[in-house]
């Protein structure tokens, strides 16, 4: 606030990438458009592709809810190919097996099928802050 009016910082993505009002109108009289998205700062290339990767992920996660048929089909099978009983994981066993398997679980799960993490807890037998960690550990650059 103290720093008043900045121009570089005014306008949307598209604006600031280009260097300001003047730049995208110059271009637009010549007939160049560039895409644009105002949450992004960069080249119409580059907004383009974060858009199609976002789109990717965002269908993936909102292709349609898991039934809780589904969900208990993935739980079983996961715990029934590593020979972990799913009595065990339900009850919060911090056993080595177990936990790999709730990791694996919770993966599916929240990752790659969109469940909440509320129903992740309750599926894999820990809390819901439990199953937040297990995800900011899933993340890339972190180890697994």
């Amino acid at each position: 606030m103290a720093q008043g009016h900045r121009p570089e910082l005014v306008g949307g993505g598209l604006v600031r990438s280009l260097g300001g009002w003047s730049e995208v109108k110059a271009l637009r009289k010549l007939g160049i458009t560039e895409a644009s998205d105002d949450r992004i700062l960069g080249s119409g290339d580059f907004v383009e592709r974060l858009l199609r990767e976002a789109t990717t992920q965002v269908c993936r996660h909102f292709a349609g809810p898991v039934s809780g048929k589904e969900i208990e089909r993935m739980v079983l099978a996961t715990c029934e190919k590593a020979g972990v009983g799913i009595e065990e994981l339900r009850a919060g066993s911090r056993r080595k097996p177990v936990s790999d398997v709730r990791r694996q679980l919770v993966r599916q799960l929240v990752r790659d099928h969109g469940v909440s993490l509320a129903e992740s807890a309750r599926q894999t037998g820990v809390s819901t802050s439990a199953i937040s960690r297990i995800m900011t550990r899933l993340q890339p650059g972190k180890s697994n």
